[in-house]
């Protein structure tokens, strides 16, 4: 019976390490990721490894995985525009290494490039960029502001192996300077419309007392004409027009009795 169980104990021990050595050999490499070998005699592999579980060699080799999926980056930078104003700018970047380049990502800058190469490459890149364009410009040409940094952005990067899947302008600011221009120049110019609105009216003002005096000179000279040509004939039938819209008003009035001329009128007035 002891036998047996020292034999059983031998065996489970033997199945421990077995199994522990095995385990020590497998790695796994998650979706989205890749991995390099790095060899303690012969240095960072060339091959790259892919998705899966793999074999090494315990204690000799290692596996470094990196993410290869695209990752979000914000970079603020302050630079100088054209006329020498500061801009704050922050740029969001998408961004994953080429996976073929990894070894030599490895290698020459290691597992944080991100945090080596993109903030040192942007801050460049957008120093170059924004001082082609003065503040107004960078306003009102945003879109090729952006497209022209994401051009050359991308070329700068590729020589470090990573790609940018996308290079956006989320963030723009100026200078407290220049906000107080901006909302100078605004104010200037709100004033300088609502003066050309006041001298636009009195303009109009004037054409239509201009267009007012003639149309009365006319009036004039034609009841000037009637007058030579009718006499007073003209005169009565004014007078016999305001006599009739004299009439017509009173006739409205509650408060006005008409009398009958020639004829007695009985009024039953209180004694």
């Amino acid at each position: 019976m002891a036998k047996l169980l020292e034999s059983i104990g031998k065996f489970g021990l033997a199945l421990a390490i077995g199994g522990g050595v095995v385990n020590s050999a497998l790695f796994n490499v998650d979706a989205g990721h890749r991995a390099v070998i790095f060899d303690r005699f012969r240095g960072v592999q060339d091959a790259v490894v892919g998705e899966g579980t793999h074999f090494l060699i315990p204690w000799v080799q290692k596996p470094i995985v990196f993410d290869c999926r695209s990752r979000p980056r914000n970079v603020p930078v302050i630079t100088g525009s054209k006329d020498l104003q500061n801009v704050n700018i922050t740029l969001r970047i998408l961004f994953r290494p080429v996976t073929t380049q990894l070894p030599r990502i490895f290698t020459s800058i290691g597992e944080d490039y991100d945090e080596r190469v993109l903030p040192s490459i942007t801050t460049e890149v957008l120093k170059a960029v924004v001082a082609r364009f003065d503040a107004g410009e960078l306003i009102t040409q945003r879109e090729l502001v952006s497209r022209q940094v994401s051009e050359d952005l991308t070329e700068r990067a590729s020589t470090f192996g990573l790609i940018l899947d996308d290079v956006s302008l989320t963030h723009l600011t100026f200078g407290k300077e220049f906000t107080e221009a901006v909302e100078m120049k605004q104010v200037a110019q709100q004033e300088a419309e609502r003066a050309r609105f006041v001298v636009e009216k009195a303009e109009q003002q004037k054409q239509a007392a201009i267009i007012s005096a003639e149309g009365d000179s006319q009036a004039a000279l034609l009841i000037a004409n009637s007058l030579m040509e009718a006499g007073d004939g003209l005169v009565e039938l004014r007078k016999l027009e305001a006599a009739e819209d004299i009439a017509f008003q009173l006739s409205r009035s509650r408060n006005v009795t008409y009398l009958p001329s020639g004829q007695g009128t009985l009024l039953q007035l209180p004694q």
